[in-house]
């Protein structure tokens, strides 16, 4: 996308997106857009909806209830999407929000919830993950929009491993390793499909641990002497991820 368009705001719309056409934004995005960002008619901002690429629009009626767009041209194509899976214990709220967020920002394709024995949350609302990734796609010129998938224990989600993601590999940050740099087996991994599990603030279980150890498909990394958090891990980790292994090698 032009950087010459950084300025300008980027709102996801939930709709098709075509030339000419005029949209009409809910009233929640109406309010934001004319009450909160002060936006009036006239004004020009990037509309987008994860399909159809970017857009520059024009708005044509400035009412804090059914603000309208007109759609001028279009700025970017559709990227591919990523192929990044990201599979995580689920966290409280406030942290919930940020690794989300942040994890969104990092390049992930897909997130899917694994329930394991020391999770501290069982059961999420979707609808939070999402506004979080909207929030994260907006602010950051992200055109893609990262999948939610269902909860799933890691029991089964190990059990089905071949039957639902093939040959992929699945990076495990584990604490339970000497700290050593990660460098030389994430390289290895360049030109695989790739996923990457990050577990609970207790860790995984002695149980979860072999499992994992066991399977062909899991590469185990360590990530420093310092133990974590979940989220700050899965930071860390995705940083790594996308950078030895997706930096100009694309899978």
């Amino acid at each position: 996308m032009p950087r010459n368009n950084k300025n300008l705001t980027r709102l996801f719309v939930d709709m098709s997106i075509n030339l000419n056409d005029i949209i009409a934004l809910d009233k929640k995005q109406s309010n934001y857009l004319i009450s909160v960002l002060r936006k009036n008619i006239g004004d020009e901002l990037i509309i987008f909806n994860g399909e159809n690429g970017a857009f520059l629009a024009k708005i044509e009626g400035a009412s804090k209830k059914a603000a309208q767009l007109l759609v001028l041209e279009q700025l970017a194509e559709q990227p591919k999407p990523n192929d990044l899976w990201y599979f995580f214990a689920p966290l409280k709220k406030a942290r919930l929000d940020y690794m989300v967020q942040k994890a969104t920002e990092m390049g992930v394709g897909t997130m899917q919830p694994v329930i394991t024995q020391y999770s501290q949350v069982k059961r999420l609302k979707n609808e939070r993950i999402n506004a979080n990734i909207i929030e994260a796609v907006e602010q950051c010129e992200i055109l893609s929009i990262p999948k939610i998938e269902q909860e799933i224990t890691l029991k089964n989600l190990i059990g089905n491993w071949q039957k639902t993601h093939g040959n992929r590999k699945l990076i495990l940050a584990d604490e339970t390793m000497s700290a050593a740099s990660p460098v030389a087996t994430l390289q290895a991994l360049r030109g695989e499909k790739i996923a990457l599990l990050i577990g609970p603030e207790g860790g995984f279980s002695d149980e979860e641990l072999s499992l994992l150890h066991e399977q062909n498909f899991v590469v185990s990394i360590s990530l420093g002497s310092r133990i974590l958090r979940a989220d700050t891990a899965a930071v860390a980790a995705l940083a790594l991820i996308q950078s030895i292994i997706f930096e100009n090698h694309p899978s």
